[in-house]
């Protein structure tokens, strides 16, 4: 078992550590396998066909699944280095040591968001983008927003998500009026704002972060890791709650086909969603 750590807390040796596997998955190859992999399972309520990934029960234990096998990747690389998480709820400015220069560098520039800071700059020489959303070769981010601003997820906000007893509910898409997954996911907004959450994170972030390639972005682990940790968060405040839908969706549901239960299988890796409910003997979260 090894301990993934808030990225506040790691040391500048551990930040060195995490920053030069990610760029030998990049240098290898491996690294743009998982951004296609992403992409296509990013699949939304207007595509056809199954929802592993997103707007579905599944969101949670397929990303779990995803970042463990990045996190492999990466041990594979260094057996000392874990996928760090981002509170963002506390870390919530441009200004936050997340994306300093020896980490992750910081926000785009105006004119085309493109970053030129820290190692994952394009013109550092180690992270060229191949088949993103946009034809650029280089990463691009617009922290905040500045011309249409938008704040990162509240304590109050992510609290609305946490209280929710109820893991999932029909339609078991982005439509869903109420459980858990839906709250944390993002897509019913809670108050004024038209995104919540898991999603404003990536709004708010911009940039790659924003479409299905958001892998590209070597925050979208950081991101995902919290989110990962705040579903454990969540069965330990409702320890009674279950994933939903247990069973198999009849044929005659309007899901069936299109989100997955507890007992049926994700793809690529032909896991169910009840091989994934606990991590305990893999990882723990620190803090």
């Amino acid at each position: 078992m090894y301990i993934r750590k808030n990225q506040r807390n790691l040391t500048s040796a551990e930040k060195k550590s995490f920053v030069s596997a990610v760029l030998e998955l990049k240098r290898r190859g491996e690294y743009d396998e998982f951004v296609r992999l992403h992409v296509r399972y990013h699949v939304s309520d207007a595509e056809g066909g199954l929802r592993a990934g997103h707007m579905a029960p599944s969101f949670f234990p397929w990303h779990r699944r995803f970042l463990l096998e990045f996190e492999r990747a990466l041990r594979r690389v260094d057996p000392n280095v874990t996928v760090p998480y981002w509170d963002w709820t506390t870390d919530n400015t441009p200004a936050a040591t997340l994306w300093s220069e020896d980490f992750l560098g910081g926000t785009g520039r105006s004119r085309d968001h493109q970053v030129l800071t820290g190692p994952f700059a394009y013109k550092a020489g180690n992270w060229t983008i191949r088949g993103g959303v946009t034809e650029g070769k280089f990463l691009t981010r617009d922290l905040g927003r500045p011309s249409e601003p938008v704040a990162l997820p509240t304590k109050d906000e992510l609290a609305w998500a946490m209280d929710e007893k109820v893991y999932d509910a029909a339609p078991w898409d982005s439509t869903a009026t109420s459980g858990f997954r839906n709250r944390l996911e993002g897509w019913m907004s809670g108050g004024d704002a038209p995104w919540c959450n898991h999603n404003r994170v990536h709004r708010w972030i911009g940039g790659h972060m924003l479409g299905g390639s958001s892998p590209d972005d070597p925050v979208f682990w950081l991101h995902h890791a919290f989110v990962d940790l705040l579903w454990d968060r969540w069965q330990n405040k409702h320890p009674k709650a279950t994933y939903l839908p247990k069973s198999k969706l009849g044929a005659g549901d309007p899901q069936s086909g299109r989100a997955i239960s507890l007992v049926e299988p994700m793809p690529p890796w032909n896991v169910k969603p009840s091989e994934l409910l606990d991590h305990r003997d893999l990882y723990r979260y620190e803090g």
